[in-house]
C-alpha cells in the first residue's frame, strides 16, 4: 500500500528557527522533500538559488502569480514570496511528505487550500531571546529588527490557528517534538 502524502508546513516569527529545523528534518529523514519557494527578495550570502529559494525578479513573479503557478502568495517585508503548486500536487499524489518552511502569512494561505496540512508553529520562549536571535544571524539594520520584533508579536497572536505548536526553548527538543508529530501522523493516515 502506497503511503499517504502530506503537507508539513512550519511557521513561525522571523527568528524563531524554522529555516534550522527544516534544515535538521530534511537531513535526518530522506522520506520528506522539501518545497523550495520563490522569491523576490535579495540573495543572503550562503543561500543557493534553486536550493534554498527561486530569486525572480518581481516582473517573473508577477507574471507566475497571474499564471496561477502559485499554491500561495504573500508580500513580507517588501519582498514577494510564492510556493509552486504543482511539486505540491505531484509529490502528495506519490506518497511524499512536503516540508514547508513559510511566514505566518504564506501558512494561512496554505492551510485554506490544503486544510488537511500539518502546520507547526514554532514559539519562541520569549520576546527578548527572538531579539537575540535576530540580532545573532547578523542579517538585518536595528530597524529591520525592531519591524521584525513587532510583527512576531502579531504572529504569536495567531499560533492557536495551527495544528501544533512547539516553543523552541532547545533546538534539538524541538526537532524531536517535531519528529514524533511526523511519526504519529503517518500512522494516522495509513491505518
Amino acid at each position: 500500500m502506497l503511503s499517504k502524502g502530506f503537507l508539513l508546513v512550519l511557521s513561525s516569527p522571523s527568528g524563531g528557527g524554522k529555516t534550522t529545523l527544516c534544515r535538521m528534518i530534511l537531513k535526518n529523514n530522506s522520506s520528506i522533500v522539501y518545497s523550495i519557494s520563490a522569491t523576490t527578495r535579495p540573495m543572503r550570502k550562503n543561500e543557493k538559488n534553486g536550493c534554498d529559494y527561486y530569486f525572480l525578479k518581481e516582473d517573473e513573479f508577477k507574471k507566475k502569480e497571474e499564471e496561477g503557478y502559485f499554491a500561495e502568495v504573500a508580500k513580507v517585508y517588501n519582498y514577494y514570496y510564492g510556493t509552486p503548486l504543482e511539486m505540491i500536487k505531484k509529490s502528495i499524489e506519490k506518497g511524499i511528505i512536503v516540508l514547508m518552511d513559510l511566514d505566518v502569512k504564506g501558512a494561512k494561505s496554505i492551510m485554506k487550500k490544503f486544510p488537511d496540512a500539518v502546520t507547526i508553529f514554532i514559539k519562541p520562549p520569549s520576546m527578548e531571546i527572538l531579539k537575540e536571535r535576530l540580532m545573532k544571524r547578523n542579517t538585518d539594520r536595528e530597524n529591520v529588527i525592531q519591524i521584525r520584533l513587532k510583527n512576531a508579536e502579531a504572529e504569536m497572536k495567531v499560533a492557536e490557528k495551527f495544528k501544533y505548536q512547539i516553543i523552541n526553548e532547545d533546538l534539538n527538543r524541538t526537532y524531536k517534538a517535531i519528529n514524533i508529530i511526523i511519526k504519529n501522523e503517518i500512522k494516522r493516515r495509513n491505518k
